[in-house]
């Protein structure tokens, strides 16, 4: 019974990857996070508090429901879905399993900046940049929306792609909307602001947590990725980059996969950049080897798409193997 749940798993794990290489997130398909953004925000107006000394367990207490509700509630539809017929639920963990991957997605709306730039339109390039960066945009020169663009897929490559990945492989859907709820609480209420300083620190811890072994596991697997790419990008460097720049990033993460991008394309990311009209210093990451184009936007999409069927591969060979291991302990 235990080895046909996990060849269920198998199926469905593989297809949602694929389907979300196929469609992604198209605008007109409801999103499931939509609803995790909507739970967020009531009770982000339902616990907030003026008394200081309060706010911490008050957000402790908004993170614990957001992720208790989501997660049960995606268990309970995935089991339901099974109980009914087998190939029901996979069907439905698979959709699930594509709603949690955001490879195409990423490639879309970052190529959307790039081809702003191949026709020369600067204004519209900061325009579709800021559409998936948290930055001002308005003063970037084309350089710096170049590396501000590669700067979030290499990111998002992880926070979006290969740790929603890791943990579906995990434990299914459940498991992966349980990282989705934390990722998105991160968004909406980790900001260092006066209103989620101590209200949104317990997201944002959880966030880093959460983000702490899967970004390190996705920062080797977009190595390797590097050197499975044949062409454009230096493995070497990815390499030796990581190794020395992957903790300068003011996140205890992002600067995993970061470093390795900015260091297979040899660019300098990072450095200086302005949040709602205020600069924040960061060190820069990676060394300027070449200036940025917008041909390293096309570079970078190739690379996370690497690293994303690396990923895949290494878990489904996980996958498999753990099937075929079951057997033999009984």
């Amino acid at each position: 019974m235990g080895q046909g749940i996990l060849t269920y798993h198998l199926i469905a794990f593989s297809a949602g990857f694929i389907l979300d290489l196929i469609i992604g997130d198209p605008a007109w398909i409801f999103h499931p996070v939509r609803l995790i953004g909507s739970l967020i925000a009531f009770l982000d107006q339902k616990l907030y508090t003026q008394a200081q000394d309060e706010q911490f367990g008050r957000g402790v207490l908004l993170a614990s429901l957001v992720t208790v509700i989501t997660t049960l509630t995606v268990a309970a539809i995935v089991i339901g879905a099974y109980l009914l017929h087998p190939l029901a639920g996979i069907v439905i963990e698979a959709v699930l399993t594509c709603y949690l991957l955001a490879a195409k997605s990423l490639r879309v709306e970052s190529m959307k900046v790039y081809q702003q730039l191949t026709t020369g339109d600067l204004e519209g390039a900061r325009k579709a940049l800021s559409m998936i960066v948290g930055r001002d945009t308005e003063m970037l020169t084309e350089e710096g929306i170049v590396r501000a663009t590669v700067e979030t897929i290499a990111e998002n490559t992880s926070d979006g792609v290969t740790t929603p990945m890791l943990y579906a492989a995990l434990g299914g859907p459940a498991f992966g909307f349980f990282y989705k709820a934390v990722n998105t609480m991160d968004s909406m209420i980790g900001y260092k602001n006066e209103r989620y300083m101590r209200f949104g620190k317990a997201a944002a811890r959880l966030d880093d947590v959460c983000n702490f072994l899967p970004a390190r596991i996705s920062a080797v697997w977009m190595i390797l990725a590097s050197a499975l790419s044949g062409r454009g990008l230096d493995t070497g460097e990815a390499l030796r980059i990581w190794k020395r720049d992957r903790n300068k990033s003011v996140s205890p993460n992002a600067g995993q996969t970061e470093s390795v991008c900015a260091g297979a394309l040899g660019l300098k990311l990072l450095g200086p950049a302005y949040y709602f009209g205020k600069k924040t210093d960061k060190e820069y990451i990676g060394d300027e080897r070449k200036k940025a184009e917008p041909e390293d936007i096309r570079k970078a999409n190739r690379l996370m798409l690497l690293t994303a069927m690396t990923g895949m591969l290494f878990c489904v060979l996980v996958q498999i193997w753990i099937s075929v291991l079951i057997p033999t302990l009984k």
